[in-house]
């Protein structure tokens, strides 16, 4: 049995790991941390959780509590991770980060996307990028994993596999992805309010979006990426446009997907557009791709609950990696409908 803590659990992120790690049967949770919420049972701000956890209390973040653990998932909002992993990594615990903190090979990159210098750039090297299915060696290899955003995970998943096989060209590829409303975390704000997102639709972070270089990087594509904002709660799909390399055709892209994720147990590809809702709750993502020959463009598609296979999930599956386990303990490939 590992024994794990979450630093950060009373985010929407965190409160997934603990449910996920609630059906886990190699884990322990310890113990969860949330400073806001210090001396809160996780049962009373989570009443979901009270069957699971129906005495466990979110505590202030205390590195000595770093002693005994195996693993601890950093679950903090963008540029807090950078302070802790060092220590954690020093204590010989290992390290799954879910915000953005080391997902960025290039330290030089921070400051253009994220507005402010890397805290702890010696430490990026450490962290493999956590996508197994397009990174998985590197995550074996590991001592720690940046978990990807949601946004990339679905883009990456639809266009890695057609740029490494030579269908698409590198640069001019589009990326329009639409996500409900719990991709931008729990705490309030205007733009999440129930009154502005029911009944609207919106584009945001127009050309300048930070999850545009993780995409980048991810795939090794020159990405035009546009995120929208869509009344529902959880889900993300990433429609992707790109320009044909060679002589294609659509069973041709859909059979190069088909192929790269064959025995990939949290990807289906199929005929059919993704739907979010298939999603819900599972860590798998849904693609498709087609080829239009009337306007030259080849269109990959893909659907994930951003949540589970675009944070917590996928954290979850890296976590088993690192701990030796079978990579598929704990996460369901299968969604909850309706």
């Amino acid at each position: 049995m590992a024994t794990i803590g979450i630093v950060g659990a009373s985010g929407y992120a965190g409160a997934e790991l603990l449910r996920l790690c609630a059906g886990h049967p190699s884990v322990d949770v310890a113990w969860a941390t949330a400073d806001t919420h210090a001396g809160t049972a996780v049962a009373e701000l989570y009443p979901s959780l009270a069957a699971a956890y129906p005495g466990l209390v979110f505590e202030r973040y205390d590195p000595a509590r770093l002693a005994g653990l195996d693993l601890v998932f950093f679950a903090l909002p963008h540029g807090e991770s950078q302070q802790l992993a060092g220590g954690a990594l020093a204590a010989g615990v290992k390290v799954v980060d879910l915000a953005a903190d080391f997902r960025l090979h290039d330290a030089g990159m921070y400051p253009r996307w994220y507005r402010e210098a890397h805290g702890s750039p010696d430490l990026l090297d450490r962290f493999a990028y956590g996508l197994p299915e397009l990174f998985r060696d590197d995550v074996v290899k590991a001592e720690a994993v940046a978990a990807p955003g949601c946004y990339p995970t679905a883009s990456a998943l639809a266009l890695a596999p057609l740029a490494r096989a030579g269908v698409i060209e590198p640069a001019g590829v589009i990326v329009d992805a639409a996500s409900g409303v719990s991709g931008a975390g729990r705490a309030l704000k205007h733009t999440s309010h129930y009154g502005t997102v029911n009944e609207d639709f919106t584009a945001y972070g127009l050309l300048d979006h930070r999850h545009t270089p993780e995409i980048e990087q991810a795939t090794g594509l020159q990405v035009l990426f546009t995120p929208h904002l869509a009344p529902m709660t959880r889900g993300v799909l990433a429609t992707c446009y790109a320009r044909p390399a060679r002589t294609t055709s659509t069973a041709d892209v859909i059979g190069v997907l088909a192929d790269s994720y064959a025995g990939e147990p949290f990807v289906v590809v199929g005929t059919a557009s993704p739907s979010t809702k298939a999603t819900l709750g599972s860590n798998t993502a849904h693609l498709t791709a087609r080829f239009d020959e009337r306007t030259g463009w080849v269109i990959a598609l893909c659907a994930i609950d951003n949540l589970v296979k675009g944070a917590s999930g996928q954290a979850l599956q890296c976590a088993n990696i690192l701990l030796d386990l079978p990579e598929t303990t704990g996460l369901s490939a299968v969604g909850v409908y309706p």
